[in-house]
């Protein structure tokens, strides 16, 4: 594997600076959870559709993979970090990241701390029953948003997926939460994200704890990041994913890690202008 330069591929336009480090060629925004959250809140006041991706290790090698793929997580809004090894790719490349930004945890924590607004939000995701359970959960848990509707995320024939895009359009939601994994869910946002949605976050599994499908792993085990060896219990099937996963990020982490430091020049340069 012979690491090759990366493209300068900007994101769509975001509103504030947030420092950001490049991952295989993709800048993460190192935010702290209060930034992030005000983040989120201020793109669901702008008139123009954002995104915001959750790319953990295995988003990332996918990414290695697909160039399609890469392009589309960067040209989202914005790219918080989640899980140890985003953190420790971003070590390597001399940055300390402010937060772990798991999704499981910065979806609840944004709804609270913006709860009673008047703000609107729409899950899309996960097989029909899940779902469903995932939006009782969701209106009980927040009583400060709307849930103004609901779709599981078997979306590849055309006429459900029109249906489901006209449910989100007439639902009117200020936030669109699609949880169908990756790459899909991200590439779906990419292309089908109707206008009228100022937000849409790509949220992987988080329909799945909200459904009672997985459950959350101790606090210490997330502290010390390994909750991706509680993920690895519940679902053995993707062992391939964490175990020959977490290796293939870590050998790319070190392979990349000077056309990184390259491509994160030519962004602070560009910041500076």
């Amino acid at each position: 594997m012979i690491p090759q330069p990366f493209t300068l591929t900007l994101s769509r336009t975001s509103g504030r600076s947030i420092s950001p480090v490049s991952v295989f060629g993709i800048p993460i925004a190192n935010a702290t959870r209060s930034e992030a959250i005000n983040i989120m809140e201020e793109l669901i006041q702008r008139s123009t559709p954002s995104q915001i991706f959750l790319p953990n290790a295995h988003t990332l090698n996918l990414a290695m993979s697909d160039p399609n793929y890469h392009a589309v997580l960067n040209r989202a809004t914005y790219r918080f970090g989640d899980g140890a090894g985003i953190r420790i790719a971003a070590r390597m490349r001399g940055v300390k990241m402010k937060a772990n930004l798991v999704g499981t945890d910065l979806v609840p924590d944004f709804f609270h701390a913006t709860a009673n607004r008047g703000y609107r939000y729409f899950l899309l995701g996960a097989d029909p029953d899940t779902i469903e359970r995932a939006a009782r959960y969701a209106k009980k848990r927040f009583p400060g948003w709307e849930l103004v509707g609901y779709h599981h995320g078997y979306l590849t024939n055309p006429e459900t997926r029109e249906k489901a895009i006209e449910q989100i359009k007439a639902a009117q939601p200020h936030v669109l939460l699609v949880g169908m994994g990756n790459p899909i869910q991200e590439t779906w946002i990419d292309r089908y994200q109707p206008d009228q949605v100022p937000l849409a976050i790509g949220v992987g599994g988080l329909f799945d704890h909200w459904g009672g499908n997985l459950k959350r792993a101790p606090r210490w085990v997330r502290y010390f990041g390994f909750e991706w060896l509680q993920l690895l219990i519940q679902q053995p099937k993707k062992w391939q994913r964490y175990l020959v996963g977490n290796f293939t990020f870590l050998l790319n982490a070190v392979l990349y890690w000077r056309p990184d430091l390259d491509l994160a020049a030519k962004f602070n340069r560009k910041r500076m202008r």
